[in-house]
Parts: C-alpha cells; sequence; structure tokens
C-alpha cells in the first residue's frame, strides 16, 4: 500500500515548487487595483438606483432604463475586476468609454433633462472616467514590472 501519510517538510524541494511560485506571483500580480475595485461596484450601483434617489423616474423613462443598464454593467465590470484581474483589467479602457457616454447621454438619451439629471449623470460619468484611468494605469504599471 501507498505511504499517503503527510509529512511535514521543506517546500523547497518539491518538484513543482518554481511553478507555484510562479503562479502565486502572477495571481498576486494583478491585485495592485484592489482599492480601486470596491468603489467602482459602488459607483455602478449608486448608477443603477440614481433614478429612484434623485427621483426623476416619471420625468425622464428612458434615462431610468439607460442608468439601470448602465450601473448594472459597471458593478459586472467591478465584479469581473475582482474574480479575474488579469483578464480584465484590459476592459479599464471600456469603463472609460462607458464614463464618456454617462457625460452625454442625458442630451441623447434624455428628453430636455433638468438640471439635476445632467449634474448627476457627468459627476457619474466623470468617476466613471477617473477611475477606469486609474484602473488602467495600475494595471499597465502592474504588467512592467513582471
Amino acid at each position: 500500500m501507498a505511504d499517503v501519510s503527510h509529512t511535514r517538510g521543506d517546500m523547497a524541494s518539491h518538484p513543482d515548487v518554481s511553478e507555484m511560485r510562479d503562479r502565486y506571483d502572477r495571481v498576486l500580480g494583478g491585485r495592485d487595483v484592489t482599492l480601486l475595485d470596491g468603489p467602482v461596484f459602488l459607483l455602478g450601483l449608486y448608477c443603477a438606483a440614481s433614478p429612484w434617489i434623485l427621483h426623476y423616474t416619471t420625468s425622464q423613462p428612458p434615462l431610468v432604463t439607460h442608468n439601470l443598464i448602465m450601473g448594472i454593467a459597471i458593478a459586472l465590470l467591478a465584479l469581473g475586476f475582482t474574480r479575474a484581474p488579469e483578464r480584465m483589467y484590459g476592459l479599464s479602457w471600456a469603463f472609460c468609454a462607458l464614463g464618456v457616454w454617462m457625460i452625454i447621454a442625458p442630451w441623447i438619451v434624455g428628453d430636455s433633462p433638468d438640471a439635476g439629471v445632467i449634474v448627476n449623470n457627468i459627476v457619474i460619468g466623470a468617476l466613471a472616467v477617473v477611475l477606469g484611468l486609474l484602473c488602467a494605469g495600475t494595471a499597465a504599471r502592474s504588467t512592467t514590472r513582471r
């Protein structure tokens, strides 16, 4: 019968130690942007809920649907940044594009939006652009260090 008892020993003698170290470095290497995942997710939640928070559900029905969908998309990007950072941080530029779209959307999607709706979307869009640039910059910096 094979000896399957676990003995405590030094990992340096393990045959796959170099591969395990490389994998560990790869997994932790993309986590420089961890501090940005939370704010991006919260921005998405706020964007999705903003029509009800600012009470423009009756005056701007197209923008209600728009902000709900955009908020869900931003929140899903944040979850993707958290779950698969190495694959998702390339989408930081797409997050910047979503921010630019949020800034111009009140005039394209909305119907004579009032100042509160415009300011809300400009703030959400500006924050999305800034956070997207921070994510992209940090991701680029972490890949050049390897």
